[in-house]
């Protein structure tokens, strides 16, 4: 059974900075970050393709960082320059590949996403 289990929310000032972390039962390649405040729809925040390639939300650009140690199987995300707006709860996911057919395109790229943690409480205030 696949866990996902998010740490390192918490309560900070406008400005400051928090590190979230996912600790996973198994090694994905395909794996990312979503957030979702009270009453607004789930959001991507940022992600990592199968080649670690990561992308971002334009609304975190240059302030978020997501990085992997596929050594512990544990998912990163650095937040800095934390706003109000950034106040939800977060919540890491994992993908598994697509799988190699032969004379099918994709395989060994990201499929959807199957796993989600719990999630992780963020409230920046003002």
């Amino acid at each position: 059974q696949v866990q996902l289990v998010e740490s390192g929310g918490g309560s900070v000032q406008a400005g400051g900075s928090l590190r979230l972390s996912c600790e996973a039962s198994y090694s994905f390649r395909c794996m990312g970050w979503f957030r979702q405040a009270a009453g607004e729809e789930r959001e991507g925040v940022a992600g990592l393709d199968s080649d670690g390639t990561p992308t971002y939300a334009d609304s975190v650009k240059g302030r978020f960082t997501i990085s992997q140690d596929s050594t512990k199987n544990t998912l990163y995300l650095q937040m800095n320059s934390l706003k109000p707006e950034d106040t939800a709860k977060y919540y890491c996911a994992a993908a598994p590949p697509r799988p190699f057919i032969e004379g099918v395109p994709g395989g060994g790229s990201c499929s959807e996403y199957k796993y989600w943690g719990q999630g992780t409480q963020v409230t920046v205030s003002s």
